[in-house]
């Protein structure tokens, strides 16, 4: 490991950029994102995103000739210049003064890198590749960016607030874990674009996993497509699944994108779904029920009445059905 991967706290800490372009933009606002406190000095403002901040005072600007001593009063130090020999002269003033410096698109020169990063405040992921490559580790961004539901952070933020209230409910380490799983595989969907009912129905499933002292699973119904048209959800839910159920004339290349070691059974009916659907899920498994979009009688509906008359939790994530001639 070349790096040390660490993520620094910046809130009130005063942090130098220098220059005034594109780039500078990026990394500022960045900072101010996380609370810095950032310092500016640039012979130019070339950005309109700069030049607001400065007019609106989120920006101190430091002016006339560059002084080293502003090295003394900051954490960490941005040069966003392309004055390769400046950027050169910074990077060795604050060596000597033991700051951390970033020279953009510069890796020899610089002491710390600034990562690709998939935000789901509070949960935050950053890739780096040690500047050796950074249109890979952007590559790797942003499949990540697909594989985590923007909900994920409001998860993220309630699992911290709640912390206290989870172990109490959940005092076992196994349920608790098979609780979080359950959560985290998508049983809050539906609701995750409304942070009150989020908050409504994530207490829900806590107090009604406490009750039970035992964990469901859950079923997903899927319809059968081209593994590219697939949506992210549906994605998802293959490559989390247990068991997966494929009913009549599912095309074998439809489980192509499914987790390997999930277990498969082809069923056919969707009554033989139903039933195997609520037997597997009342045993803690994740359910998906991969079936062809107007083939045989009751589709999908079949395995959700019969969810919704168990308590179990069911969900259809929908996609372009393939057409049957």
């Amino acid at each position: 490991m070349g790096l040390y991967p660490l993520f620094a706290d910046l809130a009130g800490r005063e942090v130098l950029v220098v220059g005034g372009g594109e780039v500078a933009a990026r990394k500022i606002a960045a900072l101010l994102r996380a609370g810095a406190d950032v310092r500016l000095h640039t012979r130019d403002i070339a950005h309109p995103d700069i030049q607001a901040a400065v007019d609106e005072g989120r920006i101190t600007c430091l002016h006339g000739e560059f002084d080293p001593a502003w090295l003394d009063a900051v954490w960490l130090v941005v040069a966003a210049t392309d004055d390769q020999a400046f950027n050169a002269a910074l990077a060795a003033e604050a060596g000597r003064r033991r700051r951390l410096i970033n020279v953009v698109d510069d890796a020899a020169l610089s002491t710390y890198q600034v990562p690709a990063v998939v935000d789901r405040s509070p949960l935050v992921v950053a890739i780096s590749s040690a500047g050796a490559a950074p249109m890979l580790a952007r590559r790797v961004r942003e499949r990540l960016e697909t594989l985590l539901d923007p909900a994920t952070g409001a998860l993220a933020a309630l699992f911290a607030r709640l912390r206290e209230r989870i172990r109490a409910a959940l005092p076992d380490l196994a349920l608790r874990r098979r609780w979080f799983e359950r959560i985290l595989d998508g049983r809050l969907d539906p609701v995750a674009a409304d942070p009150e009912a989020l908050e409504t129905a994530f207490l829900g499933e806590l107090d009604a996993a406490g009750t039970r002292g035992a964990v469901q699973g859950s079923v997903s119904a899927i319809a059968a497509v081209e593994p590219d048209l697939l949506t992210l959800r549906a994605l998802r839910a293959l490559n989390e699944a247990d068991l997966i159920l494929v009913g009549p004339d599912v095309p074998r290349d439809a489980l192509e994108p499914a987790r390997r070691d999930a277990s498969r059974v082809d069923v056919a009916s969707t009554d033989e779904a139903a039933s195997l659907a609520l037997r597997h899920a009342g045993d803690g498994e994740r359910v998906v029920y991969l079936y062809v979009e107007g083939r045989g009688p009751g589709g999908s509906e079949a395995v959700e009445a019969a969810c919704a008359n168990a308590g179990v939790a069911f969900r259809r994530i929908p996609g372009v059905a393939l057409k049957i001639s």
